[in-house]
């Protein structure tokens, strides 16, 4: 299996950023890390070796970025700018990596996928910029960082702006009307998958509903059990890729 690892400084970012690029052909895959994790994770829990067949067989080049939770949605600054940093991570998605893509890879079929807040960035930039990609897959995932559970708090601290709303999922797309973006959004292959017993079951419920109120179409996959583990994720990968 072809392996290519990448860094460069990120003019978006201001700093290094790095990747790992898995195979040689095929849909391209932007892979989003998990919870303050890294562009290595994935490879590291046996998840790219999951689908390993079909990147050797061309079908599939996995573009595992890395990610800057820790700068922006966990870090100890004001919300507001947790929200600024986030946005300059996703102009680092769509004005460096995307074209990466597109010089490596002449397939026109680009995937976003991605478990846990891995998932929220992977549904989130898809559903923003549905002109640049074709299918979108999250996993263990919650779309709206606002809301709360036990163990996983508002990353906003309560604060709310225009920016946060138009950055949560599960907020924008209940109240979408442009004719233009229903119609783009309508093109995307949708797969959301989830834990009966994970805490944000309900909110993937509540984006599905949103979805199907705006006739756009999408697939909501129930597991057993919370489902919120590599374990889990390295079997979902081989089923909704």
């Amino acid at each position: 299996m072809n392996r290519e690892y990448y860094k460069w400084f990120s003019s978006a970012l201001g700093k290094d950023m790095e990747m790992l690029v898995f195979g040689h052909a095929g849909d391209a895959i932007i892979f989003f890390p998990t919870r303050t994790a890294h562009f290595y994770d994935y490879e590291n829990w046996g998840i790219i070796d999951a689908i390993k067949d079909k990147i050797e067989q061309g079908l599939f080049q996995v573009y595992c970025v890395d990610s800057i939770d820790a700068e922006s949605f966990y870090a100890s600054i004001h919300p507001s700018d947790k929200i600024k940093r986030h946005l300059q991570y996703e102009d680092y998605i769509l004005n460096e990596v995307l074209p990466l893509i597109r010089n490596k890879n002449s397939v026109s079929n680009i995937i976003t996928a991605g478990c846990s807040l891995g998932g929220y960035h992977a549904v989130n930039i898809a559903f923003k910029y549905p002109q640049f990609f074709n299918k979108v897959i999250g996993m263990s995932s919650r779309y709206d960082l606002t809301l709360s559970t036990e163990l996983f708090p508002n990353l906003f601290d309560g604060y709310f702006d225009e920016d946060i709303y138009f950055n949560m999922p599960t907020r924008y797309v209940a109240n979408l009307t442009d004719p233009e973006v229903l119609k783009k959004l309508r093109k995307l292959t949708i797969n959301i998958i989830i834990g009966k017993e994970d805490p944000f079951f309900e909110n993937n419920q509540q984006l599905s509903s949103s979805l199907t109120a705006k006739e756009i179409s999408h697939h909501l996959h129930v597991w057993d059990d919370e489902a919120h583990r590599p374990r889990h994720w390295r079997q979902m990968v081989q089923v909704y890729l």
